[in-house]
């Protein structure tokens, strides 16, 4: 089944995916109609959040990213009409946004100095044998 996802930058480095804190955990919304994610998402950008951008995408594929990631994912029927307060507080875009989100922290390179201090030999090594291989 192929679903709708808000993601930020895609295709880039940097792409991200639009998720809710729900207590402790990040929960990513899976729309099954694109209108209803578009709405979603110029609801966001009213709000003054990133302009996310609405990506088809298998079903499976995001339930395997959220297995993998320790995230949740909850399909949001056609046409879903929130009947409950809770419904409508699940629906509706979060007040406020994260400081820096995952993707822009992922980015931060600190200076190789600092790296150098900070990390042990096995862990530099590490990181330069991740490295060439994204070579």
């Amino acid at each position: 089944m192929r679903v709708y996802v808000l993601l930020f930058n895609p295709g880039t480095e940097s792409e991200g995916i639009h998720s809710l804190q729900v207590n402790d955990r990040n929960l990513i919304l899976m729309f099954e109609a694109e209108d209803d994610a578009t709405r979603y998402a110029l609801l966001l950008e009213a709000q003054d959040f990133h302009a996310p951008s609405v990506v088809e995408i298998d079903a499976a594929e995001i339930e395997e990213f959220c297995d993998a990631s320790g995230y949740a994912c909850q399909r949001v029927p056609q046409g879903f009409v929130p009947k409950s307060d809770a419904e409508r507080l699940f629906l509706s875009p979060p007040e406020s946004n994260v400081g820096e989100t995952d993707w822009e922290l992922e980015n931060i390179v600190p200076p190789a100095a600092e790296l150098e201090d900070q990390l042990s030999d096995s862990e530099l090594n590490s990181l330069r044998q991740r490295l060439e291989k994204l070579l």
